[in-house]
């Protein structure tokens, strides 16, 4: 039986802040080692979600880069909590 692909849709703010957090674990951190060590087959969907991430995303190319991460990675938090203090702390207000 042939597998069917499955589609996931990010925002393009999901997708950026993703595909960094990819790009750190994969290559700059210890992040995955040990999920690898348990795990190894886990780097096939890992390298087709980056791949994928990085043929989308024409802002990993751009100079103001760390700009637009910034700026997604707030915009998730205010989506997420609410007011931009409430995403600061990550405490909604009671």
């Amino acid at each position: 039986m042939a597998e069917e692909p499955i589609t996931i849709e990010f925002t393009r703010d999901q997708a950026l802040v993703l595909s960094d957090w990819l790009h750190q674990a994969m290559h700059q951190s210890g992040v995955l080692d040990d999920l690898l060590k348990t795990d190894r087959a886990v780097w096939s969907p890992i390298y087709a979600i980056s791949g994928a991430l990085e043929a989308t995303l024409a802002e990993i190319f751009m100079p103001n880069y760390d700009e637009c991460l910034k700026a997604a990675r707030q915009r998730l938090l205010v989506e997420m909590y609410g007011s931009d203090d409430e995403a600061e702390t990550g405490e909604t207000a009671s």
